[in-house]
């Protein structure tokens, strides 16, 4: 079978029947899980490398500064060298600490972005697992995190981990709200929640130029409230170094540490993802009506590079973002969400609904 860098289907099939043919279809399963399994450890682990020294050279950017440049050429290896060292470091344990949570936690938070990439599409025929409630596995999945970030502030016995752990609580259970009521808004329009679906429904225009304003207001919510529920500046109050030392995983050192920290970038690039997808048409390339030397022209890129390239660019909104603006306070937090975003986010999946119902979007 030919392989293609626009259709992965016949490639992942053909890695299929090549091992059903030397192993029994139970065992093949079970081997084809294993490489997935595999290939997505390497990739999350690349992911995280990349993405920690990206945003240390934006932020550098940002600040007029050069950011990391000693360790490597232009500082390439200085991730590399972090995370040997976190390696190599004991991982310390309070004395008076719940031991068995303490440890759990660390766990916990990264097992949850695991789950949630398995269903990320990251071109046509590249995708691991396509449910048909993919959207709603995603927004489920990715809650589990915050059982890990609560297990790690109360088992830690540290008062400000406890805080943190809370404020983290409160957060995340918050601006969930209107994340997934923005991420229904184009719901609506699709009338699936499975992935694929989808990104097929925006092959004749991405949802963000043809679901009209709604549209174009779910993206802003989903924006903000993504990079709060992620704890992300400017919404990090779980981790505000000024007032509570390093939050919820003050305790933490070693390859512990390191877990909380991927488990950070890997949701900071799931976020990235499923606004691309949702909005952005995911490994879609850009069609404009019926121009077709231009629609042809951009069916030339592979699909791969659109996913990445979209991905990378909301990446780097958020990091703006970040870096940007002041860190809120708590209660101003809050406030943005159930007084402003909450309201607004209803108000406007019930405009979607009249779009939709109208035919009014494109």
């Amino acid at each position: 079978m030919n392989f293609s860098i626009y259709d992965f289907t016949e490639f992942i099939r053909s890695i299929h029947f090549w091992l059903t043919g030397i192993f029994s279809p139970a065992l093949a399963d079970v081997i084809g899980l294993a490489i997935i399994g595999v290939c997505f450890l390497l990739f999350v682990t690349l992911l995280g490398l990349s993405l920690v020294y990206i945003e240390r050279k934006v932020a550098a950017f940002f600040q007029q500064r050069l950011g990391p440049m000693r360790v490597g050429f232009w500082g390439t290896a200085q991730t590399v060298a972090d995370i040997i060292k976190l390696i190599f470091k004991e991982p310390l344990v309070t004395k008076n600490s719940d031991k068995f949570l303490f440890n759990l936690a660390a766990f916990i938070v990264l097992i949850a972005p695991f789950m949630v990439i398995g269903a990320v599409p990251f071109a046509k025929g590249l995708h691991a697992l396509d449910f048909d409630i993919g959207l709603f596995y995603i927004t489920a999945v990715s809650s589990i995190g915050v059982t890990g970030i609560l297990l790690a502030g109360w088992s830690s016995n540290n008062k400000y981990s406890l805080i943190g752990a809370m404020r983290s609580g409160a957060q995340i259970v918050s601006y969930e709200l209107s994340v997934v009521l923005s991420l229904l808004t184009i719901v609506v329009l699709t009338g699936s929640l499975r992935l694929s679906e989808i990104i097929a429904s925006q092959s004749d225009g991405w949802w963000i130029f043809k679901g009209n304003i709604p549209a174009i207001i779910a993206f802003i919510i989903f924006i903000v409230a993504s990079t709060a529920e992620s704890n992300r500046g400017p919404f990090d109050l779980a981790e505000a170094e000024s007032e509570l030392t390093a939050g919820f995983h003050t305790e933490y050192s070693g390859i512990r540490f390191a877990f909380f920290f991927l488990a950070e970038y890997v949701n900071f690039f799931i976020i990235a993802a499923v606004g691309a997808t949702v909005f952005f048409g995911g490994w879609m390339p850009l069609h404009i009506g019926n121009i077709e030397f231009f629609n042809n022209a951009m069916d030339v890129i592979p699909p791969v590079i659109w996913f990445f390239g979209k991905v990378a660019a909301l990446l780097f909104l958020i990091m703006w973002f970040k870096w940007t603006f002041p860190r809120l306070r708590i209660d101003q937090l809050l406030t943005l969400e159930w007084k402003y975003l909450l309201p607004i986010s209803i108000v406007n999946i019930l405009l979607m609904s009249l779009v939709a119902l109208n035919g009014w979007h494109l």
